[in-house]
């Protein structure tokens, strides 16, 4: 038996041709998980499929492998592409990376078409005809009122992540793009959640689509541990360096606002501490730049908004962290399954203050467990500012500064005044 026949025995009988298969096995891709297995072979035969997974299981090459399958066999012929449309750039580029790795042996190009980057290097891409289109809707719809993109030769879209999609507010352009794409074409749809409005968009614009679910909706990978610490909000950050001693893997933090990831980031540099900054405020060069530091060892430690709960596919991370809880419980599930992707195990801690019950009862009833509290190691005090200090009595207000026409009256203290602060001539053509 050849070595590549043993390397893909795993991925043997889903239908995947020969050639792929090879090309499988060269990218040491050897087992497929539970929702490759079940969705690989549906996507082939050309169904409709929507297929519900806990983060970090695999299900890029779930609709990724069925895609370049079908574009090898037929693009040439049908003149067919395939769109997939994504939440965010981090998502994008991975998912893009992924596709290329597994298309460049068939002769397929991929083009990717994200906010932040250079719009004239993404005219050039499509001018070339790639054969898969991957994007953020915002961008998608860009490249379609400027006539750069056209979508009527399409022959397979995805909606990965679709339920962050909606979460972000992407839905009226999601509608715009679909609108856009031909009637004959195969739908595929991939979330790790599926509330009402997804069902809604499948019904929409999906034909019978085969559902496939590896695990409930809202599970969490069964790998990671899980615990929570309540704590006040002034000590959250002596407990997580206090943490981070103990815990000297890679790390992941999440807050749930731009500016609570700034603070963060700039007291863990005070502390000596290495920690790349994700979040939209940051243009996408910086982003990438973190993203790719924390992968090389540069940052032990990421501090990211939820931006990153579903853009972030990097292999090792041993901690998550919720500095702040999520704004919703399914939030929870994407963060945490940074951790533990692909079978490895993880460990996720979780910060609430001690008025957050309800957000944690929430977050149980979404995962179906309880989460065991922790109970809180020594701490620094905390010493709060004293209002009755001479400090803080002072007022925080910078002194004021002299009208203009009063510099103008009174000449400076340190020789004649620029030509730019002389007083203005007054103007003969008074008012009568």
């Amino acid at each position: 038996m050849s070595e590549t026949t043993v390397s893909a025995s795993g991925f043997h009988g889903l239908g995947i041709a020969p050639d792929l298969l090879g090309v499988l096995a060269r990218l040491k891709f050897t087992e497929p998980t539970p929702i490759q297995r079940q969705s690989i072979p549906v996507a082939i035969e050309g169904k409709d499929l929507v297929g519900i997974a806990q983060t970090g299981t695999g299900k890029t090459l779930a609709f990724g492998i069925p895609l370049v399958q079908k574009l090898a066999q037929g693009s040439a012929k049908l003149g067919g592409r395939a769109l997939i449309m994504l939440p965010t750039r981090e998502l994008a580029l991975q998912v893009g990376e992924v596709l290329e790795r597994l298309g460049r042996p068939l002769q397929l190009t991929a083009a990717v078409l994200i906010g932040g980057a250079n719009i004239n290097t993404q005219f050039r891409a499509l001018a070339k005809h790639p054969d898969i289109i991957i994007g953020t809707p915002g961008r998608l719809i860009d490249h379609l009122e400027q006539k750069r993109l056209i979508l009527t030769h399409m022959q397979m879209v995805v909606l990965d992540e679709a339920d962050r999609m909606l979460d972000m507010g992407f839905l009226p352009q999601i509608k715009k793009v679909l609108a856009k794409l031909p009637q004959e074409r195969q739908t595929m749809l991939f979330s790790a959640t599926m509330p009402t409005e997804i069902a809604t968009v499948a019904a929409t614009y999906m034909r019978l689509p085969v559902r496939v679910e590896v695990a409930p909706s809202g599970t969490t990978a069964e790998r990671v541990t899980q615990e929570l610490f309540i704590v006040p909000k002034e000590q959250k950050f002596n407990l997580l360096t206090k943490l981070l001693a103990e815990h000297r893997g890679t790390t992941l933090v999440f807050t749930r606002t731009k500016y609570g990831a700034k603070g963060v980031v700039r007291k863990l540099h005070a502390s000596g501490i290495a920690a790349g900054e994700l979040h939209a405020n940051r243009s996408l060069g910086q982003r990438q730049e973190a993203l790719a530091g924390f992968k090389s060892g540069k940052y032990r430690v990421l501090v990211a908004t939820d931006i990153a709960s579903r853009g972030i596919d990097v292999v090792g991370i041993e901690l998550v962290l919720n500095f702040d809880l999520p704004s919703t419980s399914d939030d929870y599930v994407h963060r945490i399954g940074r951790t533990a992707r692909a079978g490895a195990g993880g460990h996720a801690i979780s910060f609430a203050v001690p008025d957050q019950q309800k957000e944690v009862r929430a977050i149980e009833r979404m995962i179906k467990k309880t989460l065991p509290i922790s109970k809180l190691p020594d701490l620094p005090a905390y010493i709060p500012r004293d209002p009755a200090s001479p400090q803080s009595k002072m007022p925080r207000t910078r002194p004021a500064r002299p009208h203009p026409s009063a510099q103008a009256r009174h000449p400076r203290p340190y020789g004649p005044a620029r030509p730019g602060n002389a007083p203005r001539r007054q103007s003969r053509n008074r008012p009568r």
